[in-house]
């Protein structure tokens, strides 16, 4: 998503009939609430519909448009809640200006059971797309054109974004933040609705065995996710780590996967990257160095990385995120596991 410096980005939140309440307060938390007094850009969050009348949402509540469907053509970023009945068919204006605007090259991003508003617009033909877990074979099942991955947070195909249900798309909201306006910014949203400030979007949608018997006690896992942060610097391996929980490699690995949904490598890679983001938004810290402080242990690496995560470079990130009051050298140290 591009955005003109000249004014505060424009978002749409797609309205109507049948969407639900929980995604519509996540978006309106995230792009809705003004956060400029800490550093968080402005956000012009409309709500767009082809009828003006509010919309009635489960529990009692009720949304009230405040744009048609013509504000799609001008915002940078649509996102479109998901359903209380994820078969409600959307209304064919929504599906044709969804059209436009995909056409245009306008991002969008649908929570949860959204992707069925995108599959029935038909952007997700050929596409590959997520939902929430318990939906994989529903979605399947209507729109066998659409390759559904059915482990994954939130992903990306082309211009389009789907997450899978509930906090997924928390994330997914968060990483629009983080990838359109800086680390800095996501972490200050993320903070203040008291979440997590990322997690990945491969990372498993669920947990099978969140609290293992041999962690019930003391998590032991906890403890070396902790002293990694702390030490980000140093060269950790997964023997290295699973020797200080006091497991084989192939156990630690193991109850590791089973404690986050991701693996050792993976999660040390993505807490590196943030660290780094941090360094770049608000130091004059030379590459190398931040190189050096996150691990990575090469200006090379951390850049490999930058690409293979991100779709940019530290020194192209630098440029786009810096926060121009802040360069000052500041302390990385991690205490949250």
């Amino acid at each position: 998503m591009t955005v003109s410096p000249n004014r505060p980005a424009r978002i749409a939140l797609v309205s109507f009939p049948g969407v639900r309440a929980f995604d519509v307060s996540v978006i309106t938390e995230v792009w809705g609430v003004d956060r400029t007094d800490r550093g968080v850009p402005a956000f012009d969050l409309r709500r767009a519909a082809a009828d003006p009348a509010p919309i009635p949402l489960r529990g009692g509540l009720s949304l009230t448009p405040d744009r048609t469907l013509t504000w799609l053509s001008r915002c940078d970023l649509i996102v479109v809640p998901g359903l209380d009945d994820h078969l409600t068919p959307a209304p064919p204006a929504v599906l044709e200006a969804l059209r436009g605007a995909h056409v245009r090259g306008t991002p969008i991003a649908a929570l949860c059971g959204g992707a069925f508003t995108l599959a029935q617009a038909g952007l997700l033909d050929g596409r590959q797309a997520v939902t929430h877990w318990n939906l994989t074979d529903l979605l399947h099942a209507h729109h066998p054109q659409v390759t559904v991955v059915p482990d994954a947070l939130f992903l990306r195909d082309g211009n389009i974004w789907t997450s899978a249900g509930t906090a997924a798309g928390i994330d997914l909201c968060l990483h629009l933040v983080r990838t359109t306006h800086g680390a800095e910014a996501a972490a200050t949203i993320a903070r203040s609705m008291v979440t997590a400030p990322f997690r990945t979007g491969t990372q498993a949608q669920f947990i099978e065995h969140p609290t293992p018997e041999s962690d019930r006690d003391a998590d032991t896992l906890a403890s070396v996710r902790a002293h990694a942060l702390v030490h980000l610097a140093e060269p950790h391996t997964v023997a290295t780590l699973a020797a200080r929980a006091g497991m084989s490699v192939r156990t630690f690995a193991r109850h590791f996967h089973a404690t986050t949904g991701t693996t050792p490598l993976r999660w040390l890679i993505t807490q590196r990257i943030a660290a780094a983001q941090k360094l770049l938004e608000r130091t004059d810290l030379p590459l190398p160095e931040v190189a050096r402080r996150t691990g990575f242990g090469s200006e090379i690496t951390m850049r490999q990385h930058f690409a293979a995560h991100l779709s940019t470079s530290p020194r192209d990130y630098r440029t786009a995120f810096r926060d121009a009051g802040a360069r000052t050298e500041v302390d990385t140290t991690r205490t949250d596991p």
